[in-house]
């Protein structure tokens, strides 16, 4: 009988499902995408239901179209949005409130309170990360002060809090746990430690009880509850999206990099063994832990990418599908001066300004839809050159390829902009749903699928090389103008 690995890849607009076999190949693959929701300015929500349904949905889906029985399933991984908050009852796995995602700003007030308090340096020391609306400890703190009672009652242990991964494990096998990689982006635990932070508990006034237990990436949790697929699976693998296509990147060595080009962009290089410390506003987050062996990530983020590709298509609606862009982009030759900072909801990394607002600049009576949509492609290829450049400035070594992956990563025309703006070789792997391929690792590993990293790292295969075409001179040109774009874009004002 043929085995495979299930893959459970919770993003911001879909929920996935990928069976992996033993070669790491796609052995079938099912989507469904869920509603956003934008209550007022600057808010993003998630019915925490919508997640569940639409992820065990295409979990089962993909069993039933590839004729994979339950059996046939060694174990499940999960992958997910990170920061994004959920609360829900103990006793019931009813949700008490919609989910916070992480591109909500509604907290920034907050964060500015603490930053002006003093606060910044304490918490960037324990947790690696810059204090920012982003993370999950001010969003936790607002459902707490916001949901009628809920503050009492998980001060009494009624609640439970969890990013998706944690929601999704309850729902699976009843299991209230995360991962080091999760619990690292909630801005409440102590990646030098690797535990739940008192002082920060205390600062946000979070009640301990409400608190997942922390558990190493890969590793048997628990089984699923057998009436969802008919036998229980063992839940062996968790990891937050990003670090997880870092790990399915087969980035298992300090100095490599990857970026993946989802509804952000998430630039990772590997740091090693101990938590890296940046000097450019970079974040250190735990990347995984495998048989209780922590390694850390320096991260670079940028929150608008796929999702600028979606504002054309459902804001200007200049594009149908969001595969329509390439083509569009590609028939003019350049953007014709035009830039596009899409701060929609602020900037992230190095950046880290909530304020920040979208941004055009360069049009003139000449500029099409096309060159919009080029300047938004290109976009998404300045914010990661960006990255790059703080993060060779953190690092001992030069970076040599950046490994690519995400749905964007398909897209010729961005992956050629991107390795002419970067100078180094943009790798794009035969494999790019690495996310969902590096949570199926965590968990294969755990269920000695694969017998070691060095096995996962020997399947990784280039399918093409982008090599930088653009001499140093005209990217330094580029990216002077567009650096002009984005204090444009930080001097934004609204109006009186």
């Amino acid at each position: 009988m043929k085995h495979y690995i299930l893959a459970l890849d919770q993003g911001t607009t879909s929920s996935r499902a990928i069976l992996f076999d033993h070669a790491g190949r796609i052995a079938g693959c099912a989507a469904q995408e869920f509603p956003q929701h934008f209550p007022h300015p600057g808010w993003v929500e998630h019915d925490p239901d919508a997640i569940w349904t639409s992820q065990l949905a295409v979990a089962r889906q993909v069993l039933r179209e590839t004729g994979v029985t339950p059996q046939q399933v060694r174990a499940i991984g999960i992958a997910n949005q990170r920061e994004t908050t959920v609360l829900w009852e103990r006793a019931t796995g009813r949700a008490v409130a919609p989910a916070i995602v992480w591109q909500d700003r509604r907290t920034a007030d907050q964060c500015d309170a603490l930053r002006a308090a003093g606060h910044a340096t304490l918490i960037r020391d324990c947790t690696g990360l810059e204090l920012d609306a982003y993370f999950s400890a001010t969003k936790l703190a607002w459902l707490l002060d916001h949901v009628p009672g809920a503050r009492a009652r998980a001060e009494a242990g009624e609640l439970c809090f969890g990013t998706v991964d944690s929601w999704l494990a309850y729902k699976l096998c009843g299991q209230h746990v995360t991962d080091v990689s999760n619990a690292s982006r909630t801005m409440l635990f102590n990646i030098h430690l690797m535990r739940w932070d008192a002082d920060l508990l205390a600062l946000f006034r979070i009640p301990e009880a409400v608190l997942p237990d922390v558990v190493s990436s890969s590793g048997e949790i628990g089984a699923t509850h057998a009436d969802l697929f008919g036998v229980p699976i063992p839940l062996a693998g968790i990891a937050g999206d990003q670090q997880a296509a870092t790990f399915g990147q087969a980035c298992h060595q300090p100095g490599m990099v990857k970026n993946t080009y989802g509804t952000g962009c998430f630039m990772l290089m590997h740091a090693g063994s101990q938590p890296a410390v940046s000097h450019q506003r970079l974040l250190s987050t735990v990347g995984w832990r495998i048989h209780e062996q922590p390694c850390y990530l320096l991260e670079g983020s940028v929150f608008m990418g796929g999702a600028t590709v979606q504002w054309l298509r459902d804001g200007l609606g200049i594009i149908r599908t969001s595969a329509d862009v390439e083509p569009l982009a590609a028939s003019v030759p350049d953007s014709d001066g035009v830039l596009l900072v899409p701060a929609f909801v602020g900037l992230g990394a190095p950046h880290w300004d909530p304020y920040a607002r979208g941004t055009i600049v360069g049009l003139t009576r000449g500029s099409t839809a096309a060159h919009i949509a080029r300047a938004a492609v290109e976009a998404i290829a300045y914010q990661s050159a960006e990255l790059l450049a703080a993060m060779q400035r953190d690092a001992a070594q030069p970076v040599v390829e950046v490994r690519a992956d995400g749905g964007a990563a398909r897209n010729d025309l961005l992956m050629q902009f991107q390795a002419d703006l970067l100078g180094v070789p943009v790798l794009r792997p035969r494999v790019t749903e690495t996310t969902a391929l590096g949570a199926a690792y965590l968990a294969g590993l755990a269920v000695r699928f694969w017998a070691s990293p060095e096995e996962i790292a020997a399947q990784w295969q280039c399918e093409r090389r982008f090599e930088p075409a653009m001499d140093a001179g005209r990217r330094g040109e580029l990216l002077a103008r567009w650096g002009r774009a984005v204090e444009r874009a930080r001097g934004w004002e609204a109006p009186l």
